[in-house]
């Protein structure tokens, strides 16, 4: 449910089509450079080559690696071509993925994710655009296409809570979600299962009402009510993965 009208421009079946395909290369992309198949300095292969393997347009495949660019995994040197990003060359705030492979750190980071994106949505309610408003809806079209498509979303998902943080207005918030990157996403490092069972699609499913409720705060421009849902979303994932720890004890 929408509380703001959609640019219908921005809402064509072709435009939602390109949007989906994007998501759709940035997740494949994405897994690819977590599994160590695309290496840290590595320099991806040419648009045409990437065009060719996906069967995507050029379009897709310039906005995939810009929303690549924004999640830190990659930077593009001009006249160059495009490099998966090592650890050593993102900003100085880093979380070492090596400390996101325990349930422990996970809810540690969760923690922090707490403290930081519940002020963010606030600003954001209060500074955001009509077009991170548009980035967020995106956002979570591709999450609920993932989903029912039997994917993990998690592209989708950093790139909605990445959009927050850049809703702010402020880059410190940008930066440092480019800095976590999309592994500060729990499922992206401690669920390694590719097929969704049944369990694991409703608790995705209440994930994407979360989502909602912050989008609709936003939108509304109700910074108690984005600061409250932000809060909820987050501590929910937290009381979760708490759970999964005193089941290992």
């Amino acid at each position: 449910m929408r509380t703001y009208p959609m640019n219908s421009q921005a809402s064509s079946p072709e435009k939602r089509k390109t949007r989906s395909l994007t998501f759709e290369l940035v997740e494949q992309l994405s897994a690819e450079i977590q599994k160590g198949t695309l290496i840290s300095g590595q320099k991806l292969p040419t648009e045409a080559a990437i065009m060719a393997r996906f069967g995507v347009s050029r379009t897709v495949v310039r906005e995939a690696i810009s929303k690549l660019q924004a999640g830190g995994l990659v930077q593009t040197r001009h006249g160059i071509g495009t490099f998966v990003l090592a650890q050593t060359d993102t900003p100085a705030f880093r979380v070492n993925p090596n400390q996101l492979s325990t349930l422990h750190d996970v809810i540690a980071l969760l923690e922090l994710r707490i403290s930081v994106e519940t002020e963010a949505a606030a600003l954001a309610a209060v500074r955001r655009t009509e077009s991170n408003l548009r980035v967020m809806q995106e956002a979570m079209v591709a999450f609920s296409n993932a989903i029912e498509e039997g994917r993990d979303a998690v592209a989708a998902d950093f790139q909605f809570h990445h959009e927050i943080a850049r809703a702010t207005q402020n880059t410190h918030f940008a930066d440092m979600m480019n800095s976590l990157g999309a592994q500060s996403i729990p499922r992206a490092r401690l669920e390694t299962t590719r097929t969704l069972d049944a369990d694991r699609l409703a608790y995705l499913r209440r994930v994407h009402q979360e989502h909602e409720s912050i989008l609709n705060a936003i939108a509304a421009q109700e910074a108690e009510s984005a600061r409250a849902a932000m809060r909820t979303h987050l501590s929910n994932s937290r009381d979760r993965h708490k759970k999964g720890l005193s089941s290992h004890h």
